[in-house]
């Protein structure tokens, strides 16, 4: 069996890389060593990035409708409130908005595009050796198969055996011990138009509303420190702290269809290449949940990758195209991992100096409305450029590197049309046609011809994932299409 990419891991990550490489018109072979798809909800938030990453894979559906648009976090010490912070749309064109969805349901509706595509998951299927060559990759399957691919991609998650079969290093430290993780329902007043948290000093604990009238709880909880509980002795806890740290006397757990315990660990694969062999989202990067910024980041690993293996799969790229994915994208896995370790270390404070700087310093800030505002732009992702990167420059904004925000255009013909929903595999020339011409020469018939509609803008080209590639005539357009896939 030959194809062009064989994707190990059946996630997030995996589905999102498959769709759009079969976008760019590349074949793919998709397996995962799990018996189906996933039923728990895990991770639970995808921010207006990972919004516009699935919009772009025409995978965004229903899921707006779907979701509980909870956009406020209220803190809590007992009964009485000590921080609100409210999210939101951060005004920035942006083609989804945030939601609170099941990672289930995510996966749900990627399976759903990558059928559309022409494909499928492969289930039991998980990768046990692979050897590569010059000119590909030879991977064996638990059902004995040998699939040849000319690349593979690991999407495989924390433990990623793609990762450990490529030898590359995954460093890192544990940030907290564990945590309880139950989805349930609740007898509860509590408002579900925001997540509750509660500081107690027995630890944190945290109540977001789901879809289906669900919660989901989170605390930090010792007891569980040297031992593997069951989901039974885990919801059982969770039922009798859930009164205790909220100070809500008549709150009750009535049932949980999953629970799980984890510890928080901060990781980062020392390169994410090695050969023929890549690797994306978990298998790449392991972050803290707080800030939902792991299959965000995830997301946009899959969607930057998948326009620069097409190109050098198809012949219209050298290979050292594919070293500006890390270039690009390792620093910012760099900077999330950092942050989201900061404000586990802050949700976990049990010593009197971290609960005072906490309680006392960082709640009364984090109440000023433009602090909420920076909160809701940083989550979001949409300011992540890579304008330092190789593919980056200077010069009057936008930058190349830049986001271009889903600008409402015109096609050739006159019909209206949004910019992100023309990147469906393709990029995008904003402005004359002879740029046009420019970009089919290098990039075939994977271009689209727009103009803005309401604003004057130097003639653009815009890479598939919503980054600026160059600004410029037909020469200037050339000149950096000549450079970055030599």
């Amino acid at each position: 069996m030959e194809t062009d990419v064989l994707v190990v891991g059946a996630g997030p990550v995996g589905l999102a890389l498959a769709c759009a490489l079969l976008q760019h018109g590349v074949s793919v072979q998709v397996v995962d060593k799990a018996p189906g798809p996933a039923t728990t909800s895990r991770a639970n938030f995808v921010h207006a990035r990972g919004s516009e990453v699935l919009d772009r894979l025409d995978a965004l559906g229903s899921l707006p409708e779907e979701s509980v648009r909870a956009m406020t976090i209220t803190t809590y010490a007992g009964d009485r409130p000590m921080m609100r912070i409210r999210f939101g749309d951060p005004g920035l064109h942006t083609a989804g908005p945030p939601m609170v969805i099941s990672q289930a349901r995510v996966e749900a509706h990627l399976r759903d595009r990558l059928t559309e595509l022409g494909e499928h998951p492969e289930w039991d299927a998980g990768l046990v050796a692979v050897e590569q060559d010059d000119s590909g990759i030879s991977a064996v399957l638990g059902d004995g198969r040998t699939v040849r691919a000319s690349w593979l991609v690991g999407c495989d998650g924390t433990g990623s055996t793609v990762r450990k079969l490529a030898g590359i290093g995954f460093p890192g430290v544990r940030v907290s011990e564990r945590f309880l993780l139950v989805d349930a329902h609740l007898d509860t007043t509590l408002d579900r138009s925001g997540t509750s948290g509660w500081v107690h000093p027995d630890g944190t604990l945290g109540a977001m509303p789901m879809p289906g009238n669900q919660w989901r709880l989170l605390a930090y909880d010792a007891t569980f420190r040297d031992d593997k509980p069951s989901e039974e002795q885990i919801i059982e806890r969770m039922r009798r702290i859930l009164p205790e740290r909220t100070g809500l006397p008549d709150i009750r757990l009535l049932d949980a269809p999953w629970a799980s315990l984890f510890s928080v660990h901060r990781r980062l694969a020392d390169t994410y290449r090695q050969g023929r062999i890549l690797l994306a989202g978990d298998a790449a990067h392991v972050h803290a949940p707080f800030g939902g910024q792991g299959m965000l980041t995830g997301l946009g690993d899959a969607e930057n990758l998948a326009w620069k293996l097409a190109l050098v799969v198809q012949g219209r790229a050298g290979e050292r195209l594919l070293n500006t994915y890390e270039a690009e994208r390792r620093p910012l896995a760099t900077q999330v991992l950092r942050g989201s370790t900061a404000a586990t270390k802050v949700n976990i404070a049990a010593g009197p100096v971290g609960r005072f700087l906490r309680d006392r310093v960082l709640v009364p800030v984090f109440n000023i409305p433009w602090l909420q505002r920076w909160a809701t732009y940083t989550t979001s992702q949409l300011w992540v450029s890579y304008r330092r990167g190789p593919l980056g420059g200077r010069g009057r904004k936008p930058r190349p590197g830049d986001r271009i925000p889903d600008l409402a255009c015109e096609r050739p013909d006159g019909t209206r049309t949004r910019l992100h929903a023309e990147l469906r595999g393709r990029w995008a020339v904003l402005g004359g046609a002879d740029a046009f011409e420019a970009a089919c020469r290098r990039l075939g018939d994977h271009v689209v011809l727009l103009q803005p509609a309401e604003e004057a803008l130097p003639t653009m080209l815009v890479r598939p994932d919503a980054h600026l590639a160059c600004k410029g005539g037909p020469a200037e357009l050339a000149r950096w299409l000549d450079g970055a896939l030599e």
